[in-house]
């Protein structure tokens, strides 16, 4: 930060604890305008473990009820936590699901301030920008699970019987050699019956056995290429029937609050 003073921001002051902060303004909704969600996030505390996103709601929120399970519109910011978790969420709520992004984003993990934005416009298109500078970028439909795909595997189709997807074949010209057939493992011939050994007492002596150094293994014959290889079989697409495009994605009819909803293990 640039000033002590004037940079002051929120801060939790206790380890392993749940924190719960929102407010409320004027609701509006973004209907054919862009919808920007910016803040910065300073973890001064070393963050090994713990949230610094924010929620953005709807006006049924109940401020003093607010907890994990509060429903929201979008929740927006980097989560840590060890090595396995640095990222941002960017999740949407639509027709009452959450939709997480596809895609991954990496958060920022030292102790600096560092500015967080997240641009929706209204052509279904989104951006977020890390320290203003982009992170990652897309179209909603893409990037998101909000519709059902635009095509399915035609269910009529199947492979033909006769498609060949075998880029090569034994060689039916290569013949087995007449001495490949040879035990796996043979007497020892540099073995001798011990001094002491006992025929009547011990039984019949025989040599240990040893690896067969002309030992070769199942005989395969050669690979050729496939004279009537025809490639991958490729299942022919259709348009889903379940698919319906909505040019709103974007859009939330009523926007009316902010919250921060926490878990931190180090606070800070």
């Amino acid at each position: 930060y640039g000033d002590a003073e004037k940079d002051k921001g929120i801060q939790t002051g206790q380890d392993a604890r749940f924190y719960g902060l929102s407010t409320k303004f004027e609701p509006f909704s973004n209907k054919d305008s862009p919808l920007v969600i910016q803040f910065s996030v300073k973890h001064e505390q070393n963050i090994d473990c713990g949230g610094g996103y924010l929620k953005v709601f709807d006006c049924s929120l109940d401020q003093k009820d607010m907890h994990g399970e509060s429903p929201y519109l979008i929740m927006f910011g980097p989560d840590i936590c060890g090595p396995g978790t640095k990222k941002v969420h960017v999740i949407f709520n639509y027709k009452g699901e959450n939709h997480l992004i596809k895609k991954e984003i990496r958060c920022k993990d030292d102790v600096f301030s560092h500015l967080y934005t997240l641009i929706v416009n209204p052509d279904n298109t989104y951006e977020v920008l890390i320290d203003n500078e982009k992170a990652q970028s897309g179209e909603l439909e893409e990037d998101w699970d909000f519709l059902p795909p635009k095509k399915i595997k035609d269910p009529e189709a199947k492979k033909p019987d006769d498609w060949d997807d075998r880029p090569t074949i034994a060689d039916p010209d290569d013949t087995k050699p007449e001495d490949w057939d040879q035990p796996e493992h043979i007497p020892d011939p540099d073995a001798t019956k011990p001094e002491d050994w006992d025929d009547e007492m011990d039984g019949e002596w025989e040599p240990p056995m040893i690896d067969n150094p002309d030992y070769k293994g199942e005989w395969k014959p050669k690979q050729i290429d496939n004279p009537d290889y025809k490639g991958p079989w490729i299942h022919p697409e259709i348009d889903n029937p379940e698919y319906t495009p909505d040019p709103e994605i974007y859009k939330y009819d009523e926007v009316c609050a902010l919250g921060l909803d926490l878990w931190q293990v180090k606070s800070g």
